[in-house]
């Protein structure tokens, strides 16, 4: 039995919306386009005998409040009826990026275990299998609805029907060249808060079903990040800071909005040139997740 893997999951930004619910949580999540990251989450999951304990990790440091990574091991167990109390688990996830701030991360996270543990207990799992799990621990937590389907398969993603990947359905714009993502998070933002608040869905439906039709009508990069600048004004979910960074980043740039959900500002170019102090600059990344060497 291979006793440990490592694995890479891009992180996701939103740029805009719609929240389909369900009382089937493999059949809740939203519909919407949104862009991966070449930064995200790499999740080295290492597997021993033992007594039971299980060590998750974020950046080598103790995190009691993240608490996605149990649910998701929670999931593997029932759904295959484990028992790992004769297993030590080591779970480490490794990331550059903000928490809570519009990344994805906590899919990052659940999609780290589902696509390493399953593995290491001799459990045959596909890819789509592997993302409902995190699906089902997001939806669980309240903490995202539609990045793990794009994690998963990674690009700039169309989610044409809501769920988890068995259940979902996505279509890509192509990136025929290198795009640059440069980031700028002032703060942070719980996903919970938003999607759970009526008023804010109301905004937030009425406009994202809007844009996706848009999208699908002229897929492209271009018009892409303008509905998601669109889409960030008619929530009014933008604060006056942020507003400040967006018109810098519009200047500089292809164009800019806010990514969803969180306090940061993102923006799309052909250069990695920006004015703005200490962002992030990473590309579009096209290959979604993939296993990397010890």
């Amino acid at each position: 039995m291979i006793n440990e893997i490592k694995v890479f999951v891009p992180a996701h930004i939103t740029g805009f919306f719609e929240i389909i619910p369900n009382s089937n949580p493999c059949l809740k999540g939203s519909k919407g386009a949104g862009i991966t990251l070449d930064n995200g989450v790499i999740t080295h999951t290492k597997i021993r005998e033992g007594t039971g304990n299980m060590d998750i990790r974020i950046n080598n440091k103790k995190e009691e409040l993240n608490t996605i990574g149990l649910k998701t091991i929670e999931i593997i167990k029932k759904k295959y009826n484990l028992d790992l109390s004769s297993y030590d688990i080591i779970i480490n996830h490794e990331t550059k990026l903000p928490i809570s701030a519009g990344f994805g991360t906590s899919a990052g996270f659940a999609l780290g275990i589902s696509f390493t543990l399953p593995s290491l207990l001799g459990i045959n799992i596909t890819y789509k299998q592997a993302g409902e799990i995190a699906h089902l621990a997001e939806i669980s937590q309240s903490s995202g609805l539609g990045d793990v389907i794009s994690e998963v398969y990674g690009g700039c993603v169309i989610r044409l029907k809501e769920g988890a990947p068995t259940n979902g359905v996505i279509d890509k714009i192509p990136i025929t060249q290198p795009i640059y993502v440069i980031t700028k998070t002032i703060g942070l933002l719980e996903t919970s808060d938003i999607i759970e608040n009526p008023i804010h869905q109301k905004h937030i439906n009425e406009s994202g079903s809007i844009l996706l039709k848009r999208i699908i009508a002229n897929p492209n990069i271009n018009n892409f990040i303008k509905l998601s600048r669109e889409f960030a004004q008619d929530t009014q979910l933008i604060n006056p800071e942020l507003q400040e960074i967006l018109e810098i980043m519009d200047e500089e740039t292809m164009g800019s909005s806010m990514a969803m959900l969180g306090n940061t500002a993102f923006a799309l170019s052909y250069t990695p040139d920006t004015s703005i102090e200490k962002a992030n600059i990473t590309k579009i990344n096209t290959t979604g997740i993939k296993y990397l060497k010890k």
